[in-house]
């Protein structure tokens, strides 16, 4: 019988080719290791033996990390991620086996985007997240940091002075290192509303401003074309970057621009029918589902509670909002 080491080995070197295939590989492992998922497709009906394509797979609703221990196997969570949430929410909580996999697999998926870590500096503006010690996100950027090899790599909180005198240094000092400023949406426009000399940026072409999503709270919502308007002016750069990614995912997607998003190998998404959950043909807009062949040891067929578009097939796409009745969430609270 296969096993959850063998699908994940399988994951590390998936391709557009073979993609569906694994997929229905790890949709009959875990409907029968995943107690949870198996329930919910008996609820439905679901024949697994039948069942041949990924556009007939059951996503469990994302609602289930919740209230539900979602695991596949018998086997013990080292790490327990836990999204944010503003008080008497329910948080959603991803129990993580294999936590050594899921940063593997982080810095593939970065480094087949972005390039080699170690030409990185790092600089990182997570506050919220800081305030937890189980947030997903601030476990893969400080394993970045770490393979980052910069004594500059960190995470800088709200000491802004610190932060440009730093990002101001590397330009002139080595003006080939590439840094990446990853932040929450609202760190960076504070950041950026600082007041500091930024000018120096002007002639520094290695830096890249990618934004998480969020405003947690803190400040006013805006459309995404605001703040990064705001944001390209401030530092400079011709567009920001942004991480599609949750608690409830391993993998992550990019985007280089333009709020239009890449997915990895190990990802897929379908968009369903805001009607009918269970239809996904053909349809453009819609829904969000995921596919994250990362969460062998979980659930990698998620129903979210983001809406989408495709931008080009479907390995491209935007996130245009959230259902009306769905909770706020970390990730993706603007709308395009």
């Amino acid at each position: 019988m296969i096993t959850s080491a063998q699908l994940k080995a399988s994951v590390l070197t998936v391709n557009s080719a073979n993609f569906d295939a694994l997929a229905l590989d790890i949709f009959r492992f875990q409907a029968q290791n995943n107690i949870t998922y198996a329930k919910y497709l008996k609820n439905l009906q679901v024949d697994v033996s039948i069942l041949q394509s990924i556009q007939d797979i059951p996503f469990l609703p994302i609602e289930f990390f919740k209230t539900q221990t979602i695991l596949t196997g018998d086997i013990e969570p080292k790490v327990i991620f836990e999204s944010s949430g503003t008080t008497g929410q329910n948080t959603s909580r991803h129990l993580v086996a294999d936590p050594d996999f899921y940063l593997q697999i982080a810095e593939q998926i970065f480094e087949k985007f972005y390039g080699k870590l170690s030409d990185f500096t790092i600089l990182a503006l997570l506050p919220s997240y800081l305030e937890r010690n189980n947030s997903s996100l601030v476990y893969m950027v400080e394993h970045f940091i770490q393979q980052s090899k910069s004594s500059d790599s960190g995470f800088y909180l709200n000491n802004y002075q610190e932060l440009g005198a730093t990002m101001q240094r590397i330009s002139t000092e080595n003006p080939d290192k590439k840094i990446l400023l990853i932040g929450v949406t609202f760190g960076l426009l504070d950041f950026a509303e600082a007041g500091l000399d930024l000018f120096f940026l002007q002639d520094f072409n290695n830096l890249i401003v990618m934004e998480t999503g969020g405003m947690k709270g803190r400040r006013k919502e805006l459309l995404r074309e605001e703040v990064h308007e705001i944001l390209t002016k401030a530092f400079a750069v011709d567009k920001i970057h942004s991480e599609y990614g949750m608690t409830e995912l391993l993998s992550q997607g990019y985007s280089f621009g333009d709020g239009i998003f890449d997915l990895p190998a190990s990802m897929k998404i379908l968009l369903r029918d805001v009607n009918d959950p269970f239809n996904v043909e053909n349809q453009h807009r819609g829904g969000i589902n995921v596919i994250d062949l990362a969460n062998v040891d979980s659930c990698s067929f998620i129903e979210t509670k983001d809406l989408g578009s495709f931008a080009t097939g479907n390995q491209q796409f935007r996130v245009l909002g959230r259902f009306d009745n769905s909770d706020i969430r970390g990730c993706n609270l603007m709308i395009m």
